[in-house]
């Protein structure tokens, strides 16, 4: 049933009172019109529970800005959003059109730092965020008193001579749930052994972060990347205000995952709306992302926190292959992946997560 208004309802009592489910919840089409983001095709879902999100259909269908009950959850990048042609794939260039939102893919061959390797230049976190879905559709069914929305299409990322990788995603929910859940696969749909990278760039923003807030998480080994980042290793869990003399830290966890196989992220702040409370949950397979990048940018206007699941780190490719952790795709050979966020709407629900 859908539990919509504080009342929860079964499909032939909620239908009684609407002509369309799209009067409570659903999916929207549009285009975004100005600046660098004209044309850039986005999906709009509400959800019917307070939560409303954007899939960016030309941009690997990443989701875009997330808000509940109108309460922004994400970064959003000075440059806000950028159409695909404007995409700088040399040394970092990516940065330009990063636009934040609550996912960014990175990969599918490459994701880190600039590196090259056997002569191919391979700027930071690859191309697959820069490019457009085909095959995309929207739209809504029933199951019984169940009402789910989806967005779904793939994403080829593939040259001549070169890899040949398609990304199949379909973001989905339900009607009154607070909940987006991510489903990829992807596949070599090529003949020759391919290098595959994918780590799921997670930005989150102010209020959600905010001075006193906390990452709930099992205890678990965590190493910092490099040595600026040392110092931060007691703080490691702390979310702090903006500092302007603040320089990124990043660090390594060696998450641990539950009986079924996930890993479980809170991410709380408890003295949000006068103690209230609002948080974010975010959970994961580890069989396929065993690894977890945590970037912390608590700069003045740069203030942004990145929890990034993936199959690798981010040294880049070449810095993967010579620590022994960089996977390959065979020819037809495909992965399935799997992350979900759901919101912890106050102190009750964040506590009852039991991290």
């Amino acid at each position: 049933m859908a539990t919509l208004f504080g009342k929860s309802y079964t499909r032939a009592e909620l239908l009684a009172y609407v002509g369309d489910v799209a009067q409570v919840g659903g999916v929207q089409m549009g285009t975004l019109t100005d600046g660098r983001a004209h044309g850039l095709r986005v999906a709009h879902v509400r959800t019917g529970s307070g939560l409303d999100y954007q899939v960016l259909i030309d941009r690997a269908l990443d989701l875009g800005l997330v808000a509940y009950n109108g309460i922004p959850l994400t970064f959003i990048s000075p440059g806000g959003w950028s159409a695909p042609y404007y995409y700088e794939p040399e040394g970092e260039g990516w940065i330009r059109t990063f636009g934040g939102g609550m996912m960014t893919t990175c990969g599918l061959t490459q994701v880190g730092n600039p590196t090259e390797d056997a002569g191919e230049a391979l700027g930071i976190h690859g191309r697959i965020s820069n490019l457009p879905a085909s095959n995309f559709w929207a739209g809504g069914e029933w199951e019984g008193d169940e009402y789910e929305f989806w967005v779904q299409g793939e994403v080829r990322q593939a040259v001549l001579y070169g890899e040949n990788l398609r990304l199949r995603r379909r973001i989905s929910g339900r009607l009154g749930e607070a909940e987006i859940r991510v489903r990829d696969t992807v596949e070599n749909m090529g003949g020759r052994r391919t290098p595959f990278m994918i780590l799921y760039h997670c930005n989150f923003g102010h209020p959600l972060l905010a001075d006193g807030g906390r990452i709930l998480t099992k205890p678990h080994p965590v190493q910092p990347r490099d040595e600026i980042s040392v110092p931060g290793l007691a703080a490691v869990a702390r979310i702090q205000g903006p500092d302007a003399k603040w320089s990124a830290q990043v660090f390594y966890h060696e998450m641990v995952a539950d009986a079924s196989g996930w890993v479980t992220i809170v991410l709380a702040n408890p003295n949000f709306n006068g103690g209230q409370g609002l948080g974010l949950q975010m959970r994961y397979r580890q069989a396929e992302l065993p690894f977890l990048t945590h970037w912390k940018q608590f700069g003045v206007g740069d203030y942004i926190m990145g929890v990034e699941p993936g199959n690798c780190h981010v040294g880049g490719r070449v810095w993967e292959r010579e620590h022994g952790t960089l996977q390959y795709l065979e020819p037809g050979e495909r992965r399935d992946f799997a992350l979900d966020f759901r919101i912890l709407p106050d102190n009750r629900a964040i506590d009852a997560v039991g991290l």
